[in-house]
């Protein structure tokens, strides 16, 4: 509930025999009161919380934005996205697409990326399953393979679904080496 003052600021939100004990002074209602201080004070699911999630999001695509334009990778971003009026819009889509490593050192495997997704979260198992994957199967499904950026990590690989190998997963930054559609290696820990 995000403003109990409207739904239970009145008297006439509680029942007539309640009523009386509900009554405050200034015209309003003690549940109104006492759901407003516990909205205030939940640590994890208030508006407030919610108001400071959406920030901290918004401040790692802008770090994500601003390291892809010092690669001199091109992409829109969702702004971009939304203006030209896509549904489903991603936080990157490259302009070209690019390729990671997903392998080990010994066993290189490259993955085409479309588009990114960043995550300012840990990618547990259960948020990634429920959440976050039926929304990143939208993307492939428009925009083809893409990356799911978890910015704070993510639970080990092996537990995690990648879209029958439509998405790679990583963790805490960009992958070290981009593989242009060129052929030229793009190092991204110097950025």
């Amino acid at each position: 509930m995000r403003d109990p003052w409207t739904v239970l600021g009145t008297i006439d939100a509680i029942a007539p025999k309640y009523r009386g004990s509900e009554r405050r002074d200034d015209g309003t209602t003690r549940l109104a009161r006492e759901v407003s201080i516990v909205i205030e004070k939940d640590p994890m699911y208030g508006p407030r919380h919610d108001a400071e999630r959406h920030r901290v999001g918004v401040e790692y695509e802008t770090i994500l934005e601003e390291v892809l334009q010092s690669l001199n990778i091109p992409f829109e971003s969702e702004n971009d996205l939304r203006q030209r009026g896509t549904s489903r819009t991603p936080d990157i889509l490259l302009s070209c697409p690019f390729a990671i490593n997903v392998g080990t050192e010994t066993d290189e495997r490259w993955k085409p990326v479309c588009w990114i997704d960043s995550k300012a979260l840990f990618g547990d198992v259960k948020t990634h399953k429920e959440s976050v994957i039926p929304q990143a199967e939208s993307y492939v499904h428009r925009f083809g393979p893409g990356l799911l950026l978890y910015w704070f990590g993510h639970a080990p690989l092996q537990l995690l679904d990648d879209a029958q190998g439509d998405i790679a997963i990583c963790g805490w930054d960009l992958p070290d080496q981009i593989l242009l559609p060129t052929g030229d290696f793009v190092n991204t820990s110097s950025s």
